[in-house]
């Protein structure tokens, strides 16, 4: 499973990991069977790091995506938020994408709303092979 890429996609996942290593007191993450144990249908929230054209430096956004299904180590999900920048061509709601256990700084268990989301044909698939 390929991970996004700032330079080749345009976006990145930071580590939720990484991060609370940094800042374990101020910047707490579920334990790492929680985060390693999304069924489809439950929530995760992550960090995307996002290049904007009329910036220099990408924005930094914590998004939710609905867990879809597990592969290779890691989940595809469903974008379940709109990004907070101006012009926007990559995200959008139902956008999937692919995210590792590390990427994740939130968890919310799904419901019957959330798994019928996630069922859903993605508004926009990310590669496979």
């Amino acid at each position: 499973m390929r991970i996004p890429d700032l330079d080749e996609d345009g976006w990145c996942l930071e580590s939720g990991v990484e991060r609370h290593e940094l800042h374990p007191e101020s910047f707490p993450i579920p334990d790492e069977a929680e985060r390693a144990g999304l069924a489809p249908g439950d929530f995760a929230k992550l960090i995307f790091v996002i290049a904007v054209e009329e910036d220099d430096e990408p924005i930094v956004d914590h998004m939710w995506v609905v867990v879809r299904e597990a592969a290779d180590g890691g989940y595809f999900g469903l974008l379940d938020n709109e990004p907070d920048i101006d012009e926007n061509d990559e995200f959008w709601l139902g956008t999937e994408l692919p995210f590792g256990p590390e990427h994740v700084i939130e968890v919310q268990a799904g419901n019957a709303e959330s798994r019928d989301y996630a069922a859903r044909t993605p508004l926009r698939s990310w590669p496979r092979g």
